[in-house]
């Protein structure tokens, strides 16, 4: 069988045969994920006795099942080095959940099939909660099928819902792009407060933790600076009391600005903006949540407003990425590697924080199973009292990650970027899986 003839073949003249490293990004992409796709290439590159190429799936695991891998060494050194100020996938990403091993486990022999007709012994999958999980069911089955496969998760979400992991790399970026838009944006309100907009609603990503909308609490530093609301997935709406706020904002201010999270939910748990549509994950499609909460306020108290939706802004903004986050998802790129080629099956590299003042992290490990398909909510102890803010603790924790500056180079005004060749292997299979 050729499973077993590719694991023959493993140690050639009583020495491991080095293997070759499959790596795919998933869901959402960040503006900092291919930071993390030029850590792993290059890192791999330093243990060339143990990895002989990178090998890249053309838009994330449908690669792996599809024959469709990309060969990274086709690339020069220079357009590798770039990626670390590039946003988007590099390789492309995708929304595709791999069901559980029983429920289709033709899925997963077609990835084993597929990684041994090309020497690939290591596994890094670049992603959220679902990915962490689809990595540990193929550490799992790797063994079974007779082609032993070193599975490691690399951690990437906006959402900075991964557990055990102080961050995630993705996050601090988004929370500085949300925080300087909340503070430009509440400038440009309080200018025309007085003959025109009173309201200003800031809707963000999180679907069920409110990390990104908290990140806007950040840029008010004084009582009575905005956002003067926040809204969050973890306090039910209360729309007596929110209406209440808004209308004592005004009334103090002059004007009001809201952040609003895409997963507030109303006190029966209900989206307040949920469409009848899931995606591919499975998941509520959300979104609209701002014009909403907008039109809520006019109706009941007639003020001119204006909303703003992030969405991708918020998450492809690398000339505004914090440096913090650029370092870490480098961080956690090469420490995936370094786990990988040490043999450590079925975990991810974490983020381990030592201190808030001055801000010192370093690198950990945790195992995937006490990752996959488990979501980090935000501490009640980080929300005021009142659920329209962010604490002091809340503020310490977020503060450290949105600091310094890694602005891409520039070209013509605009800022450069590398678009990769993304040269595919040759295809070795005869068979063609279906989606």
């Amino acid at each position: 069988m050729l499973w077993r003839h590719q694991k023959k073949h493993r140690n050639i003249g009583g020495r491991m045969k080095a293997m070759n490293l499959f790596y795919a990004q998933s869901g959402g992409v960040t503006s900092v994920i291919n930071a993390t796709a030029c850590a792993v290439i290059e890192t791999a590159a330093k243990h060339k006795n143990k990895i002989a190429k990178v090998y890249a799936g053309r838009d994330g695991i449908i690669g792996a099942l599809t024959e469709d891998l990309i060969d990274t060494s086709q690339d020069s050194r220079a357009a590798i080095a770039a990626l670390r100020h590039t946003p988007g996938g590099a390789f492309g990403s995708c929304r595709y959940k791999l069901k559980g091993l029983e429920e289709n486990k033709a899925q997963y022999e077609r990835l084993i099939e597929v990684f041994a007709a090309h020497d690939i012994g290591y596994f890094l999958y670049n992603g959220g909660g679902d990915s962490m999980d689809t990595a540990h069911k193929v550490s799992q089955i790797g063994q079974k099928l007779g082609h032993p496969i070193t599975c490691v998760g690399v951690p990437k979400t906006v959402d900075n819902d991964l557990p055990l992991t102080d961050c995630c790399p993705g996050f601090g970026s988004v929370a500085k792009y949300v925080a300087v838009s909340t503070r430009e944006a509440a400038l440009d309100v309080l200018s025309m407060s007085r003959t025109s907009t009173k309201v200003f609603v800031l809707e963000v990503m999180g679907r069920h933790a409110g990390w990104i909308a908290a990140a806007g609490g950040l840029a008010g530093e004084k009582p009575g600076e905005p956002p003067h609301i926040i809204l969050f997935p973890e306090i039910p709406f209360d729309r007596k009391a929110f209406m209440r706020r808004v209308k004592d904002s005004v009334e103090r201010y002059s004007y009001c600005v809201i952040v609003v999270s895409e997963g507030v939910r109303a006190p029966d748990g209900r989206f307040l903006a949920e469409a009848d549509t899931k995606d591919s994950f499975g998941h509520a499609q959300l979104g609209g949540v701002g014009p909403i909460v907008a039109q809520m306020i006019k109706d009941e108290h007639g003020y001119k407003y204006h909303y703003a939706v992030a969405d991708y802004l918020q998450r492809s903004a690398r000339h505004l990425a914090s440096k913090v986050d650029v370092e870490q998802a480098y961080a956690v790129g090469k420490a995936a590697v370094q786990l990988a080629v040490r043999g450590e099956n079925a975990v991810m590299p974490i983020i381990k924080r030592i201190s808030d003042k001055p801000y010192r992290w370093k690198i950990a490990t945790a195992k995937l199973a006490n990752v996959a398909n488990k979501e980090k909510m935000m501490p009640r102890s980080y929300i005021t009292k009142d659920g329209f803010g962010i604490t002091a603790r809340g503020r310490r924790y977020l503060a450290p990650l949105i600091r310094g500056e890694a602005p891409p180079p520039y070209q013509n005004g605009l800022p450069k970027y590398v678009t990769l060749k993304n040269k595919s292997v040759r295809k070795r299979l005869k068979t063609r899986f279906q989606l």
